[in-house]
């Protein structure tokens, strides 16, 4: 095949080629998403490859999970959250001359590059804008990615995102929104748990997910130490030892001082995902920044029956707006915190409603009937 051209039908080896920084079995939301996608199309019959970072020097540069074949770069060099590696679009370029259709997931430093070089037409999922602390290289860091996320999507045939109520606060907006097509992550529902992670009978509050600045454990630690309940337990769930960027698993242990209601579970492997939501009786996602644009958690705790208090931030809100499941409070603010923590204890909300509502509109078979729909006419243009 020449190079520029697209690929004739003897070329194709990939329906779908998906590129990304990060893949399981490194756990994210953006990482989910794509390997829910991925996954879920394979098992349709679709012939997916993702091309990704070997985050992990120990994993395979090679590998098939769940009929998604696998295709790591090694990495040269970190940056905050990134990594640095040409490698990963040499072979990203490669996967994509051999493909129907490429799925980008921003942000993604080299994506730029790649939808300019692409000879398959882009389909860019994009799940966040970056942000970072305060300083010089973080600053130049941040413009470097808007300027990749922004090329990409100008030569994307669609920009999906997760809400237009997320994209249309993005610094992005212009140029997603031309292209713009609305689909929530893929939410797995889960299966009947036991509680196995309860301390007593008193009102368990849970969260899970990467114990990092922009998730705002900290104050919801505050918020539930301001709860005079001994009978009260906060269930704190996620990694804090293999993050990107960095934990605040110290700043979180400060907060929590020797509050014994407070436990730190690290990370809650797969397994027993459904004992924990089966232990709570509400769920807590207190983000304090636009890098969490939607938060999958809330959903699959809803979707076990767990009501959710949330911040209320762009895109994280839209899932207790559409179901009236929950709470939504100003992000970073304690004294809202608790007042919510303590509705949600006093008050629960009717949890077969509130299931049958996340099910009904956050339910994977929709999700990837959209995708599907989008990579299908993407192809055929």
């Amino acid at each position: 095949m020449q190079e520029g051209l697209p690929p004739t039908a003897e070329d194709v080896v990939n329906d779908v080629v998906i590129v990304l920084t990060y893949y399981a079995p490194y756990v994210s939301g953006l990482t989910n998403v794509a390997r829910d996608v991925a996954e879920g199309l394979a098992a349709r019959g679709w012939r997916v490859c993702v091309v990704t970072s070997k985050h992990d020097p120990a994993l395979p540069t090679h590998d098939e999970r769940n009929g998604v074949r696998i295709v790591r770069a090694p990495v040269l060099a970190r940056v905050g959250k990134g990594t640095i590696g040409i490698n990963l679009t040499r072979m990203a370029l490669h996967e994509m001359r051999r493909s129907r259709v490429a799925n980008l997931h921003l942000p993604l430093i080299e994506a730029g590059l790649l939808s300019r070089l692409s000879s398959v037409p882009v389909v860019s999922t994009y799940h966040c804008d970056v942000t970072l602390p305060p300083g010089l290289v973080n600053g130049l860091q941040r413009r470097a990615i808007d300027r990749a996320s922004a090329g990409a999507l100008r030569h994307s045939v669609t920009t999906v995102v997760s809400s237009e109520d997320y994209a249309r606060h993005s610094r992005m907006w212009d140029v997603i929104r031309p292209a713009l097509a609305e689909i929530p992550p893929p939410c797995l529902p889960r299966g009947e748990g036991r509680p196995g992670f309860r301390d007593g009978t008193g009102f368990h509050v849970g969260f899970l997910g990467r114990l990092v600045e922009e998730k705002g454990v900290e104050h919801l630690v505050d918020a539930f130490r301001a709860l005079d309940d001994p009978g009260a337990r906060l269930l704190i769930g996620g990694d804090y030892l293999g993050v990107a960027g960095g934990s605040v698993v110290d700043r979180v242990r400060r907060h929590a001082g020797d509050d014994p209601r407070i436990s730190l579970l690290g990370f809650v492997a797969d397994e027993r995902l459904d004992d924990f939501y089966a232990s709570l009786d509400a769920f807590a996602l207190p983000s304090v920044n636009a890098f969490e644009a939607f938060g999958i958690v809330q959903v699959v705790a809803m979707r076990a029956g767990v009501p959710a208090v949330v911040s209320d931030l762009p895109g994280v809100r839209t899932v207790v707006g559409t179901t009236g499941f929950g709470e939504v409070v100003p992000p970073g603010d304690v004294r809202e915190l608790t007042a919510a923590l303590r509705r949600l204890r006093d008050d629960p909300p009717d949890a077969a409603a509130g299931r049958a509502a996340a099910d009904e509109h956050f339910g994977v078979e929709a999700v990837l009937d959209a995708y599907e729909a989008v990579f299908t006419k993407a192809a055929d243009r």
